[in-house]
């Protein structure tokens, strides 16, 4: 496919764009950036693989092509001073030949290596930063064998997890013993490194996501901690802040902050952890982009996620994270096994007091997030309530 630039964009006659961005993908969270851009004046460039994804139907101006080839990538980063990602997709070999060109990638290609593989980022962060990471113990499989070989050790269940590519559940595997493991890797292994890493089951108490942003110049700033709740998977819910005590928080906090800088990671960082019953915080994954577990912050904060991703890339001030109210709560939009026809249910939901729906322009199918509804209170437990009812007269049978 040959890329081509079409779409609107800021494209005002006469005007000059404060900075232009390029972002690499085009789904819901380019959508809500491309959102915030507008806001700042800045000229948003995104690579698409088709004119009805979600930012382009929101107006940013486009490249059509695939983030696996490599001469899209150059074509669409063209359009742009600075190169960001709404995904960790891009093989690391073209972030590299991109920035071997001269092009500013933020995120950079070694930084963007820790979200793109778990692996990688098991066997390096450990001894990154001020801190130590602690994580789950793990180990490289490539065999229902070297499943088995690590449950003697860490005992039956434990999870394996693809070392790149999943998201909402995909590629993450609960398995109860040694019929799993074979089901899940029956062939031998290849020659190339394992694909799959397994991990000791833990007894989670919480999973919290820490969203901290950081500028090239090095000024970072941290969000009150996010508490999420997964369904097979996929988060489903959000609280912020998150329902843990305040020395778990600032805990956590630190944490996080110290393997942003470790890592030199710019732009918005999700820093995803488990508490476990024990009362250890253990690193789960990172993803570094904007990310579902900050969609509350476009109403709950001074500054949204959007916006400040912007700002971090753009080596810009960044602005205070501060919640407007003492809570807020966030319930995601999945497609359930039936069309739902959210233009007809839509005014139903505007009219819960307090809701604030996000559709996606994304077409309705089992399992895909198709948009979001958040709410704010004096509790976590009041914008809770308020989300879920909005959200059951959108998708509720």
């Amino acid at each position: 496919m040959t890329p081509s630039a079409t779409g609107t964009g800021v494209s005002g006659e006469g005007f000059q764009p404060p900075a232009r961005v390029v972002m690499i993908g085009a789904g819901q969270l380019a959508r809500m950036t491309y959102q915030a851009a507008v806001d700042y004046g800045v000229a948003l460039h995104v690579l698409a693989t088709s004119a009805d994804d979600p930012a382009v139907t929101a107006g940013a101006a486009l490249s059509l092509g695939a983030y696996d080839r490599v001469g899209d990538l150059v074509a669409a980063a063209g359009h742009g001073d600075v190169l960001t990602f709404d995904h960790e997709l891009v093989p690391p070999a073209h972030l590299r030949t991109l920035e071997d060109m001269g092009h500013v990638l933020q995120p950079n290609a070694s930084a963007l290596a820790f979200a793109q593989d778990k692996l990688h980022a098991r066997r390096l962060l450990g001894g990154v930063g001020r801190l130590p990471v602690p994580m789950p113990a793990f180990a490289p499989a490539g065999t229902a064998d070297d499943i088995a070989a690590f449950a003697v050790t860490h005992g039956w269940p434990v999870v394996a997890k693809a070392r790149g590519g999943g998201y909402d559940g995909r590629g993450v595997h609960v398995l109860a013993g040694p019929d799993d493991a074979r089901r899940l890797l029956p062939g031998s292994p290849g020659t190339a490194e394992p694909e799959w890493v397994v991990e000791e089951h833990l007894d989670i108490s919480a999973e919290l996501a820490i969203l901290v942003a950081r500028r090239p110049s090095g000024q970072f700033v941290s969000y009150p901690p996010v508490g999420t709740r997964q369904e097979d998977g996929m988060c489903r819910e959000l609280v912020m802040p998150a329902d843990v005590p305040a020395e778990v928080a600032g805990e956590a906090t630190r944490l996080a902050e110290s393997i942003v800088a470790g890592i030199d990671a710019t732009g918005i960082c999700a820093i995803e952890l488990f508490w476990v019953a024990d009362g250890r915080l253990l690193l789960n994954e990172l993803a570094l982009r904007p990310h579902n577990s900050g969609h509350a912050t476009i109403e709950a904060c001074v500054t949204s996620q959007f916006h400040q991703h912007l700002r971090a890339v753009l080596d810009w001030p960044l602005g205070p994270t501060t919640l407007v109210r003492p809570a807020a709560a966030t319930v995601n939009l999945v497609g359930g096994a039936q069309g739902v026809d959210y233009a007809v249910r839509l005014p139903g939901a505007l009219g819960v007091p307090g809701a604030h729906v996000h559709l996606y322009a994304k077409a309705s199918r089992p399992g895909r997030k198709v948009g979001h509804v958040t709410a704010l209170g004096a509790s976590t437990e009041e914008a809770l309530d308020t989300a879920r009812t909005a959200a059951a007269i959108l998708t509720e049978p």
